[in-house]
């Protein structure tokens, strides 16, 4: 089943980001390589898609993971997580309906 994870940054989050992006960016290859993710990217903070130092508030996965504990394990042992750029990170089943 699909799940969607949405995470919120913490304020002045880009640094952070920056910090651990590599490794957070490996494990979404990861369910690309495996065919299990919809979309994944980040929410910039202001109307852009490249913010700069503006940075982002959050972020958005959709991917198919066994159930929702499963995606809940995955999303909790994000990079990100540990590093401490996500204050909120909540992870809900997910119906497409389009495309």
């Amino acid at each position: 089943m699909l799940y969607v994870i949405y995470a919120e940054d913490v304020a002045n989050s880009l640094p952070l980001r920056l910090s651990v992006r590599p490794a957070h960016l490996e494990r979404l290859e990861s369910l690309k390589q495996q065919g299990r993710l919809v979309v994944a990217g980040p929410c910039p903070a202001i109307d852009s898609p490249t913010p700069g130092e503006s940075g982002f508030t959050g972020s958005v996965i959709i991917a198919e993971f066994d159930s929702l504990s499963a995606a809940q394990q995955w999303a909790d042992t994000d990079p990100y997580i540990g590093a401490g750029v996500f204050k909120n990170v909540v992870v809900k089943p997910f119906s497409q309906t389009l495309p």
